[in-house]
């Protein structure tokens, strides 16, 4: 349990609110208990960090818990010890664009793996410049936050099924939401940039490791913003997962609805 505990930290995930799929966990735990010491390589640890992202992303622990359960313990070892063919949950995971834009709460396994991927791959806070991970081991109140604003959101007439999606949500401490309120990014920026005396270009930065295009957000532009962030997100998705995505006719059919609605 104590390797498994450590696995998910370097991914990120400290607590069973971050969790994505407890029975998912069950498993890695089945797996190191076989595996001993001798999971204690880089190879294997690679391994069992894609296996447990194509879980995430894929939703497969969503149902058929048991036998998914059943055949993760024994394909997965064979996998490792033998170099057999992948898993199923490798193969057959995938997520979808318009899934990614439907992402809304916390609730949803991808939703919490998003988060920690960006906490992963080095987010940092507005306001401070701290890596999120840091300020998390130090107990300060991290969340995930909207980038624009849900009022501004509302004057400028975007969809709710749009603003409130995870596109434009990212980990930031309640600090950092407070000089946010409700406020354009344009005006939110320049408040943050003066009280913390950060550069516009250490801002830029800082943005970017939350994969936000910092010229459509200094310029209010919701609709470059979503669909930059949006192919950025996917791109982090199929680097955790190992695999390139299946882009299915319908899943670019609604995509594209969607960016229409907000037009």
């Amino acid at each position: 349990m104590k390797k498994a505990a450590k696995l998910l930290y370097t991914q990120k995930i400290f607590s069973a609110r971050d969790l994505p799929y407890q029975p998912q966990l069950t498993v890695l735990v089945a797996i190191f208990a076989v595996l001993g010491d001798r999971s204690d390589t880089d190879p294997i640890r690679a391994k069992l960090v894609r296996w447990y992202w194509c879980g995430v992303f894929g939703e497969l622990y969503s149902s058929a818990i048991e036998s998914r359960i059943a055949k993760d313990l024994t394909q997965v070892l064979r996998w490792i010890e033998s170099g057999d063919s992948e898993p199923d949950t490798i193969k057959d995971a995938n997520f979808a664009p318009n899934r990614l834009v439907r992402l809304y709460t916390r609730r949803s396994a991808a939703y919490k793996g998003l988060s920690a991927l960006l906490l992963r791959d080095g987010g940092c806070d507005f306001l401070t410049g701290f890596e999120i991970d840091t300020l998390k081991y130090f107990e300060e109140s991290i969340d995930i936050h909207h980038i624009f604003p849900r009022s501004w959101c509302d004057k400028n007439g975007i969809k709710p099924e749009l603003y409130d999606s995870v596109v434009n949500k990212t980990p930031l401490s309640s600090r950092t939401n407070k000089f946010i309120s409700g406020n354009a990014p344009s005006i939110y920026l320049s408040r943050l940039q003066k009280e913390a005396g950060i550069s516009e270009e250490r801002m830029d930065e800082i943005l970017r490791s939350h994969i936000i295009d910092p010229v459509a957000l200094r310029t209010d532009n919701f609709e470059d913003f979503f669909q930059a962030r949006q192919k950025a997100l996917l791109n982090r998705i199929e680097k955790a997962m190992g695999k390139s995505l299946i882009l299915d006719a319908n899943s670019l059919e609604d995509t594209e609805q969607f960016e229409h609605e907000e037009e």
